[in-house]
């Protein structure tokens, strides 16, 4: 690798949002945030929206949001019968 061009490399930890399911990873994000791992140290703290935790592909269920379909939510928008 050429020196001085690529952003640092170091251990991150991943949280997912909506489960609180947390994992030690190497990467180039940065976080003001930081948190206390099991080995006792310290490691920034990056929150993200899915892992595959609570992925429907690697956990075999699906998880729905709202119950009404897009057409549905279009019509009420719109005030369309």
């Amino acid at each position: 690798m050429k020196a001085g061009i690529h952003p640092d490399y170091h251990p991150v930890v991943f949280m997912d949002a909506s489960t609180g399911f947390k994992f030690l990873s190497g990467s180039t994000k940065t976080s003001n945030q930081t948190i206390k791992w099991e080995d006792g140290k310290e490691y920034p703290l990056v929150t993200v929206e899915i892992s595959s935790d609570s992925h429907p592909f690697y956990t075999g269920r699906q998880k729905f949001a709202d119950k009404g379909g897009r057409v549905d939510r279009f019509k009420k928008k719109y005030n369309i019968k």
